[in-house]
């Protein structure tokens, strides 16, 4: 009996805080990851986790409010490629929930601030940048570091410029 093996993405799960025409952004510090750079409450799945469940516990971690997982609007899946590894990012809007946002993992977040989209920090994760304004712009979908050649699939690096 063959049995097919299926390649599996990591998902990573963002949120949105939208108040008014802001939005919450975190400015990540000693992750080892984009360092200095500013994104969204993100993170990942853990085992047996619903996408939502996971959107609606990263922005408890990070902000420390909480939103009901059925709160949380999918606004934009992105397909990206970065230092080599291919992944899944789901994008929720939230415009409700309980709580003030605040930084509950100073080791892991050195600035909280809420930016509108025209006036995003100039240091923001290129592709949360690129996915937040798809988004608004009601695009469901968008790849980042993909550059296609016949029969190759090249990364793009992180500081270029989204695909």
């Amino acid at each position: 009996m063959n049995e097919r093996v299926r390649f599996q993405l990591s998902s990573a799960v963002f949120v949105i805080l939208a108040r008014g025409p802001e939005i919450c952004m975190l400015q990540r510090k000693t992750t080892g990851w984009m360092d200095g750079w500013f994104s969204i409450p993100a993170g990942g799945l853990e085992a047996g986790e619903t996408i939502r469940a996971a959107a609606a516990r990263e922005a408890f971690e990070e902000t420390g409010i909480i939103i009901a997982p059925e709160a949380l609007e999918p606004v934009h899946t992105l397909h990206s490629l970065t230092a080599g590894n291919q992944w899944l990012g789901h994008f929720f809007r939230a415009d409700e929930w309980t709580g003030t946002p605040t930084l509950c993992e100073p080791d892991k977040h050195a600035d909280l601030q809420w930016r509108r989209l025209d006036n995003l920090p100039d240091n923001t994760i290129p592709y949360v940048r690129q996915a937040l304004l798809r988004a608004a712009g009601n695009e469901p979908y968008s790849e980042y570091g993909w550059n296609r050649n016949p029969g190759k699939i090249i990364s793009n690096s992180i500081g270029e410029q989204p695909s």
